[in-house]
Formats: C-alpha cells, structure tokens, sequence
C-alpha cells in the first residue's frame, strides 16, 4: 500500500475517481438488458453461457426442491449452527427496523395515519463470481420475510451446497442459476421463465451496479452497491488487526477501495508491513494482491479533525473507528455503517452482527444508509375527514388552491361547502 499526504490534491484525487461514470460497464449492460427485454429467455442462456460459462438449457434454469434439500444433508453441523446464529440477529435487527402502523389526530375531525404494507414480489442477487456469497441471501431474504415479502426470488450465477442449505432454512424455494447484468435485466423485466419483480436488492460488481441503475427507470432497486470500499480511522492500536481488517474487504474484488487514514507515520508504516506479511499467507489469487496495489492507501492525515472531514465527504461504505468512541462516532455524518472498537472487525459485519451488509457505495452514503427492513415495505398514508374537519380546512385549502392558479382545486372543495 502507498503511504500518501493527505493533501487537499489527493483527496480530490481519490474522490473524483468515484464521481467519473463508468461508461463502459453501462454500455455492456445496457447492450444486455435491451437484448432480455427483446428475445427474453434466448438472450439470459445466450449471455449466461458466454459470461459465465454455465450451460442452463442443460442444467436448468431453476434449483430444484430435491437440490435444495440435498444442499442441506451435504453441510456440516457447524455450518448450520453459524448459519442459523446469522439469521438469528439479522432477524432481530430487521424487526426493530420495520416501520409501524399508527394514527394521530391533527386537529379535530382531521387523522392522519400510516399503514405499512410489505413489496409484493422482490428479487435478491446473490454475487456470484469467485465466490458465492451465500450471506447475501441473510441479509435480503431475511428482513423480507420479517416485513412480509409474500415472493423471494433469489439469483446466483454459482449456487453452492451452502447457499442452497441456506435457502433451505429460509423456505426460499425460487433460486435461479442466473447472475451478472442478465440476471438483473430478467429480474426488472421478466421473461418467460423469471417473474418480473417489483424490486430488486443485493450487491453485484460494476455491471451489476450499472445494470441496476439503468433499470430502475422501470423497476425499483435497494441503493448502488458496487464495489466494497473500507476506511479506518487509528492514530494507535495493533497494526496487525488494523491491516487484516483492510485485507478482510480488499479480498473482495480487484476494484475495492481500502484506505487507513492516520495522524501517525509510525503506525502506517507498521501497518504496511503487517498487511505485506499477511498478505503473504493469501493464495495467489486472492483479488486482495490486485485490490491493495492499485486502489489501496495510506493516507498521513495533518490531525484527527482533518482526517474525520476526508472521511465524512469520502462516505464509506464501512468505517472502523479501532480506537474511538461516543465522542468520535458523534463526528461521523457519513458512512454506510461504522464499527466502533478494537473487537469490532469488519467480518463480523459481513455476517453475524445482526447489521446489514447490503451498503452505500460510491458516496451514496452521504443520502442514505445500509439495507433494513424498511426498504421491503410501502408506508401509506391514510386521511380520515370528518364534517367538523372539512370546515375547518376549506377556507384556506380554497386560498391556497386560487394562490396557486388551480381552480378545479378550488371547486372540489366549494361544492362541498
């Protein structure tokens, strides 16, 4: 990893690299789904088979019953175990997540309440690629099923034992051998053999997130989950902690973005040798040996308060604060979930702390947050209004309405009169 000044040159550096669109996965993408929309079920095998190498007129497109409860015989007792703890907290946090039902009375004979309806049909991509991550399908199906979801249709270019097991536990019964922009194009648009759904959640890789984009003109998407980004924020602590959590998400993908922000040259330098003996131990395949060296940096920050700042208009997608508490978190305005303390590594995140790992990239953190529960369901807002109500309202709904030049507006309620 380089070992950076943090100037105001280099941040702007590494924030325009964010902002630049990237043109060329929207041409392929957009190249894909206009051939889903036109020839359906022809063009997912098609490009299923020249991206992916998996014949589905062999294998079939759909995971049949009897794979899935294979899948859960072929899984070892620990797995099952971890698996089902996973479950078990994201489930907790999605239930303290999920908006309620309530009414008020704003003046008398006026109420106004909120009733909460679950999405009817959703889809969740389950990232495929080097390796199937299988904890994807926890984090979308789960809070789903607490909101309601009646339809889960889950996507994934390499279902393995443990994601079929997975999808046993759950009662997901609809899994498809489909993944990349295809996928994504057949979910928003539908074909023959894959309902079209009404939205669409899980994270992918830059044409995943480009095909997400590019559909949700016509079909509702979580948020642009690309490619992982990890910032950590330490002046002190244990390097070797330090440099595994950065080389916990760097594994990722070749195009994750890993930052330490520090105030102390000792530290990045400790850091830096920590991650080069840890990265030793990898196999040479590892994206992290790509990721570190091309999108990794240490960035020597002039003060606590300089660093926080970077890190607050950077927007990360995850923030570890090793050494911080109350008084730091308070400083973050910006990041799609923050792990606070030494014990706090990145990983547990990813699958068992009961948060979302479905995050903001690409600074989209500064608007919003992670995944929860509240983003499989619909608040509707009901209007109760009596005689009593309707009085005391009209005169100025009539003022406002000819305010604003529309007087059919005002007719609405002058009939009633």
């Amino acid at each position: 990893m380089r070992i950076l000044r943090l100037t105001s040159a280099v941040e702007k550096r590494l924030l325009a690299a964010r902002k630049s669109r990237d043109v060329q996965a929207e041409k392929v993408a957009a190249a894909i789904i206009a051939d889903i929309r036109r020839r359906g079920d022809a063009a997912l095998l098609f490009w299923t088979k020249k991206l992916d190498g998996i014949n589905l007129a062999r294998q079939g497109m759909w995971v049949s019953h009897h794979e899935i409860e294979e899948a859960q015989k072929n899984v070892g007792a620990d797995f099952l175990r971890a698996m089902k703890h996973a479950m078990v907290n994201v489930r907790k946090v999605a239930e303290k997540q999920l908006p309620r039902n309530w009414s008020m009375e704003v003046e008398p004979g006026v109420s106004i309440g909120q009733r909460v309806r679950p999405i009817e049909t959703i889809g969740c991509y389950i990232p495929g690629g080097k390796s199937t991550l299988l904890s994807t399908l926890v984090m979308t199906a789960v809070p789903a099923q607490v909101a309601g979801v009646k339809r889960i249709v889950a996507v994934c270019s390499r279902p393995n034992h443990e994601l079929l097991a997975a999808a046993g536990i759950l009662g997901v019964s609809e899994v498809a051998r489909i993944g990349g922009a295809q996928a994504i194009a057949a979910l928003a648009c539908g074909t023959k053999t894959i309902p079209r759904v009404d939205k669409i959640f899980g994270p992918g890789n830059r044409f995943v997130t480009a095909a997400k984009q590019l559909v949700s003109y016509h079909c509702a998407i979580d948020l642009p989950a690309g490619p992982t980004e990890a910032i950590v924020i330490a002046s002190r602590g244990n390097p070797r902690w330090i440099a595994a959590d950065l080389l916990a998400q760097s594994e990722h993908a070749a195009d994750a973005g890993i930052i330490l922000v520090t105030t102390s040259a000792r530290l990045a330098r400790e850091v830096r040798r920590k991650v080069d003996e840890q990265l030793k131990r990898l196999p040479e395949t590892n994206s992290s040996r790509v990721s570190l060296k091309t999108h990794g940096v240490i960035l020597l920050a002039a003060s606590e308060d300089a660093a926080l700042e970077f890190v607050n208009r950077f927007a990360p997608e995850h923030l570890s604060l090793p050494q911080g508490g109350a008084a730091t978190l308070r400083k973050i305005s910006a990041a799609g979930t923050v792990f606070v303390g030494p014990w706090a590594a990145q990983p547990l995140g990813d699958y068992a702390s009961g948060s979302n790992h479905v995050l903001p990239t690409g600074g989209w953190a500064r608007s919003r947050g992670g995944l929860s529960a509240a983003d499989f369901v619909k608040c509707i807002s009901v209007q109760t209004v009596s005689r009593k109500g309707f009085q005391r309202l009209a005169a100025d709904v009539r003022v406002l309405a000819r305010a604003e030049n529309l007087l059919a507006h005002e007719n609405a309620v002058a009939v009633r009169e």
